[in-house]
């Protein structure tokens, strides 16, 4: 019963789709178990550039891949991406989608502009997708379910219900034009029949193929710093990206789960506000900008860098189970004559060793560094970890210790190839 989740260890954009990719060659199924269009990967298959926001990285590889219970779907938006796929000679065929996940609907994505705007200088930083008010139709028990979109008189059934609330509060506080029943169940209707071949009980086809000790990927979105429950709240996403929401995301149990890997990249980086105590301004951190193309595979906005937390790393451990970790952009630092480490927080007097869940607290805070020494050799040509100029080993090392937890994989490069493996992330011995 091989099962690995793929979790992000920091604020999203940490690699994961790259990691996966690697992963689902050898996988039989991969799912994705929570988040919608406001996450995105970049991976590099064949020499091409792939950048997938809602279909999972095993579709590259033929492999059944899950879009699970856990994620509230932009239908319209999932159907281009598979269209775009096919046209680049990508079989979908096997791309299968839970019947009960919710759905971003046209309002969902309007309302998430207008809260967002009303905030402003509090703005939380989403990406505009509706994610958030999806989710909250979904807590409050007003969400629409891709079953929904199979019979057009359910489908009409369930909008009598949500829209006249959805279009009072569009019309009398954000004095915006009111969504008409007819023509969204029109809509809607024609994309259930296009889904239709695609929806499952996804849980089922799960279970069924750990029960036939078949290889099973979870692939998490955006990062554990920005879990609804253990991130950096309100600056969080709206779902639960750590590995406990891989069973809940896709209905399987706990005891189902083997391993967690957690993937880091070798320094930080930040999508939208919220507190940052690691990150770099001025001409230090747009090298590091320029250097990572830290730019949102999604939204294209530039992401905000800083050195390695390992405060912030070491909480992510804790709070997900991670058992190893998969350090990417390593090959970003290189041409550094010093590298910095985060390896504690200053709080006036206090010394800080442990991630504070006070977001006021955590902005208050100030790093404290180990500087480590760089290396100025290029690492595209490293086969093995032993190819590694010593200082970069040195510093993996140095991250190991302080997480205590192997590193299992490491990323030297952008295509799949350019992996390192320290160990199998499969292997429950290992």
């Amino acid at each position: 019963m091989p099962t690995l989740v793929v979790v992000g260890s920091q604020w999203g954009d940490e690699g994961k789709g790259k990691v996966t990719d690697y992963l689902a060659a050898r996988a039989d199924m991969v799912v994705r178990y929570q988040g919608g269009t406001n996450a995105g990967h970049t991976v590099v298959f064949r020499g091409e550039e792939f950048r997938l926001h809602l279909v999972p990285s095993g579709v590259l590889h033929g492999v059944t891949s899950i879009l699970g219970n856990g994620m509230v779907i932009d239908v319209p938006a999932l159907l281009q991406e598979l269209e775009e796929l096919e046209s680049r000679g990508i079989d979908t065929s096997k791309v299968l989608v839970s019947d009960i996940a919710h759905l971003i609907m046209p309002y969902h994505k309007l309302f998430d502009q207008l809260e967002e705007e009303r905030r402003g200088a509090a703005r939380i930083g989403t990406t505009l997708r509706g994610i958030g008010p999806a989710y909250m139709d979904k807590f409050a028990r007003s969400g629409i379910r891709a079953l929904d979109l199979l019979d057009p008189a359910h489908l009409r059934e369930r909008l009598e219900t949500v829209l006249p609330e959805v279009n009072r509060k569009l019309e009398r506080i954000y004095d915006q034009k009111a969504f008409d029943l007819e023509a969204l169940v029109e809509e809607y209707a024609a994309y259930g029949e296009r889904l239709r071949p695609r929806l499952r009980d996804t849980s089922l086809v799960l279970n069924q193929a750990i029960d036939a000790n078949e290889r099973v990927l979870f692939e998490g979105a955006q990062g554990t710093l920005l879990d609804i429950d253990h991130g950096t709240y309100p600056y969080v996403t709206s779902s639960s990206p750590t590995a406990g929401g891989a069973c809940i995301g896709s209905g399987v149990g706990p005891t189902r789960i083997d391993r967690v890997l957690g993937v880091a990249k070798a320094y930080s980086s930040r999508v939208g506000d919220g507190p940052f105590p690691s990150e770099l301004h001025g001409s230090q951190a747009e090298w590091l900008r320029e250097k990572g193309h830290e730019y949102g595979t999604t939204t294209g906005r530039p992401r905000r860098v800083g050195w390695l937390d390992l405060v912030a790393l070491r909480y992510a451990v804790r709070v997900s189970g991670i058992s190893q970790l998969a350090v990417t952009k390593l090959d970003t630092l290189t041409g550094l004559g010093s590298i910095r480490v985060c390896v504690a927080y200053r709080h006036g007097p206090d010394r800080l060793t442990e991630m504070p869940h006070d977001v006021h607290v955590l902005q208050e805070c100030t790093p404290e560094f180990v500087e480590m020494t760089g290396w100025s050799e290029e690492l595209a040509s490293c086969e093995q970890v032993s190819d590694l100029p010593a200082e970069a080993r040195r510093y993996l090392d140095f991250i190991s210790a302080r997480l205590g937890i192997p590193v299992s994989l490491v990323s030297v490069g952008a295509d799949r190839q350019r992996t390192l493996a320290l160990s199998d992330p499969f292997d429950v011995n290992g």
